[in-house]
């Protein structure tokens, strides 16, 4: 990708999940191949890789985190603290880059903007100090975006918590959740308190930017979209799934992808193989883990299975696995601790994908066409889920049913079946819209050039 500049340049911040990672330094991808020029400030927690990309320039920051709270599978705290130690660094970083320097190759250039995540709460204030707009990255859904920020209103009203949290009762204010979701979402009672005052900052935080950056389209998102004003007074910017744009692939994992999934697939017959990841994050009990291996075993189809070092509570890998699993899959099975994502729901070998159904994967998988086996954990996979097999019909919803049949029963249902071919049908469908949302004079497309030109008017 050949440098090119209108002397402009952005400064984004991603949040550093791996999640959240992803989307920013698409963006990034895009923007510069509109010209402008990129700096990526990042914590020192799970720093993205500055040489996958040699053409942006890297601006690391101390985050303040121990060793101990980077391994705390507390989410909400970790969050909570990184909010609380890096608005100093990033005063410090901001007022660096746009100091006058004649030393600096940037003297010559304009910084326009900063693009943070929706997660940092701080930022607003940092950005309006420097007098610099800010856009707000949006990295979920955005029907999930909207809805879990009217989530302390809900509990204020008295909707929260509900009487009985397995109801399969919709919640009127967030369809097309069940209330058991929105139970799982909400977390512990003695969490609440914590989440509310995150979830109203982030709200109090993204109201005075200059816009929001959606990771959707029209074709995904057009109901949340349209009410996005009884919320919002400033432009939104839906530009897609950030990964189809016609820009160079690069690589953000913070893992190592084992390269042999691919001549491993290559070797398998057309849409025979049901692909296993569970995200970067998701955690689970070795009895959980146990019964998801032998649900694949008993289908009797292939399987590549990712399984990442330490998400099987209490074990370092897959030691858990009776002697003599793997040979008796006769070559069926595969497991790595991470794959290339992208290449594997490409491949013409992968014909379904059981997914925790984050928002990147879900994108990911609609974009390549891959019908979903819903198996949600935490915050916004449950919305993505019932979307998948409730609005979409793209996939089918496990419900939380980690038991060796179901999961036999649910690669069957969308590998083997009848049923798996209608799925097949209407995932093809969306995917055609998705897709067209990107090409020239498509939604996300114009969605895109209404932002590089907001952008350039500062």
């Amino acid at each position: 990708m050949e440098k090119r500049t209108n002397e402009k340049r952005v400064i984004l911040f991603p949040l550093p999940l791996q999640g959240c990672i992803n989307p920013m330094l698409q963006l990034a991808t895009i923007l510069f191949s509109r010209g402008f020029s990129i700096t990526i400030i990042h914590t020192r927690f799970n720093a993205p890789k500055s040489s996958d990309h040699p053409l942006f320039t890297f601006l690391q920051m101390a985050d303040g985190l121990s060793e101990t709270q980077t391994q705390s599978p507390d989410l909400l705290l970790k969050l909570t603290l990184l909010n609380e130690n890096c608005e100093k660094p990033l005063r410090e970083c901001l007022a660096k880059l746009l100091k006058p320097d004649s030393d600096s190759e940037t003297e010559q250039e304009k910084i326009s903007c900063l693009i943070d995540d929706s997660g940092w709460t701080f930022t607003q204030s940092v950005a309006e100090s420097f007098n610099l707009p800010r856009f707000v990255l949006c990295a979920y859904k955005f029907t999930f975006f909207l809805g879990h920020l009217l989530v302390p209103q809900l509990r204020r009203h008295g909707f929260l918590p509900f009487p009985d949290s397995e109801a399969e009762d919709l919640v009127p204010e967030f369809p097309p959740l069940r209330k058991k979701d929105l139970s799982r979402i909400m977390g512990t009672s003695s969490q609440m308190e914590m989440l509310d005052s995150y979830l109203v900052k982030i709200l109090e935080s993204t109201k005075p930017a200059s816009g929001i950056i959606v990771m959707s389209c029209q074709e995904l998102d057009q109901d949340s979209l349209a009410e996005s004003h009884k919320v919002f007074n400033f432009p939104i910017f839906p530009i897609g799934p950030s990964h189809i744009h016609d820009v160079p692939a690069s690589s953000s994992s913070l893992f190592e992808p084992d390269q042999s999934c691919i001549p491993w697939l290559d070797n398998q017959e057309t849409k025979s193989v049901i692909y296993v990841s569970l995200g970067s994050i998701v955690t689970m009990s070795e009895s959980e883990f146990l019964e998801i291996a032998f649900g694949l075993r008993n289908t009797d189809l292939a399987f590549l299975w990712v399984v990442r070092p330490g998400s099987v509570q209490g074990r370092d890998w897959i030691e858990s696995l009776p002697v003599g699993f793997m040979e008796s899959l006769d070559g069926k099975g595969k497991i790595v601790k991470w794959a290339p994502q992208l290449d594997v729901l490409a491949h013409r070998a992968t014909g379904g994908f059981l997914t925790h159904n984050g928002w990147n994967s879900t994108l990911e998988s609609i974009c390549e066409g891959v019908p979903m086996i819903s198996l949600p954990f935490v915050w916004d996979q449950m919305l993505n889920a019932r979307f998948i097999s409730e609005v979409w019909r793209i996939g089918i919803h496990l419900e939380g049913r980690i038991e060796r049949r179901e999961i036999e029963r649910a690669v069957r249902r969308v590998m083997v079946d009848s049923e798996g071919e209608e799925i097949q049908a209407r995932i093809k469908v969306l995917q055609d819209e998705v897709r067209r949302s990107v090409k020239r004079g498509g939604s996300s497309s114009r969605s895109l050039d209404d932002l590089v030109n907001r952008i350039l008017s500062f």
